[in-house]
């Protein structure tokens, strides 16, 4: 079905799991080969974790990660039965570009899957020993925060660029604190701690993108059937080394997501749908670019507001 809007598929990262995720794609039978084929992959029972909790495990960066990629996939996979379109961009927040490289036919699904997980354990593993601490920083505009940051003694950089008013600050607990201080005397309305299993985004895991890089040769990258906007550079990437290249950098650098909407907006995008569990990624967008629809497909029945809403999609 061709369509006039321009569409693109974004994918959520971390933060979005739940325990109860996928549960309805689950009562799908189509879906139960998934959990199964997940769980051999991984070696442990997501399907119990992702359905039944508990919720601390569910946390836990390498099962948070592919928990969020399968429900993601399930998602995907559910509207492309029912529906036909072309987007013309995928992007996908952190981990979630992993999931966007499935729906542009780079990797499958089981190889993503895979990868996610050593992702998440070497994130973690690469902050062994070292204090560290997140920060989202909520009302100040990202480039004091950035300034903030390179003038901090120690280790903190902006890690995500989730909105104009979000930013999360990443590094050594000594120099995120201070930093988060700084931003509040520099007008930050709120500054909050994040839960979080190692200071992702950031130099002090540097060590995990030569683990993931060594991972990503043992699997078959293909040229992207649509363009991936990438986090680490905002731009459209399609070549496969290049695409490989990114995604080793994207884990020590800032997901530039607000310039990733920005393009996509610039070129045309004014539809999105986002496939996974919650709408954490939609509700950025809306802060980005109101001007932007935005969908989301949690449960097979969000498919339904897709398909009731064809005409505006299609006109």
């Amino acid at each position: 079905m061709s369509n006039k809007k321009k569409i693109a598929f974004v994918f959520p990262g971390q933060g979005a799991q739940y325990v109860g995720m996928a549960q309805e794609f689950h009562e799908i039978p189509k879906f139960k080969s998934y959990f199964k084929e997940a769980n051999e992959i991984l070696g442990f029972d997501l399907e119990k974790i992702m359905l039944q909790g508990p919720a601390q495990k569910l946390k836990q960066t390498y099962i948070t990660q592919p928990a969020i990629l399968l429900h993601s996939i399930m998602a995907l996979d559910f509207l492309k039965t029912k529906l036909d379109l072309q987007p013309v961009f995928a992007a996908g927040h952190s981990l979630g570009e992993f999931s966007a490289l499935v729906a542009a036919e780079v990797i499958n699904w089981k190889d993503a899957l895979y990868l996610v997980h050593k992702r998440g354990k070497f994130m973690i593993e690469a902050n062994d020993g070292t204090p560290y601490k997140m920060a989202a920083i909520l009302g100040l505009d990202p480039q004091t925060i950035s300034q903030i940051c390179e003038t901090t003694e120690g280790t903190v950089v902006a890690a995500n660029y989730n909105t104009p008013g979000q930013t999360v600050i990443s590094g050594e607990k000594s120099a995120v604190s201070l930093a988060m201080k700084k931003c509040k005397e520099n007008g930050a309305k709120r500054v909050v701690p994040l839960v979080v299993g190692g200071a992702f985004h950031s130099p002090l895991i540097k060590e995990s993108a030569k683990l993931l890089q060594a991972e990503m040769k043992k699997i078959n990258f293909k040229q992207a059937k649509i363009p991936i906007i990438s986090n680490f550079t905002a731009q459209p990437v399609s070549d496969p080394e290049k695409i490989v290249n990114n995604l080793k950098n994207q884990i020590v650098s800032p997901v530039r997501w607000v310039e990733s909407v920005n393009y996509m907006a610039k070129n045309g995008v004014d539809t999105i749908i986002e496939f996974g569990p919650k709408n954490i990624v939609s509700r950025m967008i809306r802060s980005i670019d109101r001007k932007i629809e935005r969908f989301n497909i949690s449960k097979p029945d969000d498919a339904k507001k897709i398909l009731n809403n064809l005409s505006k999609i299609n006109n």
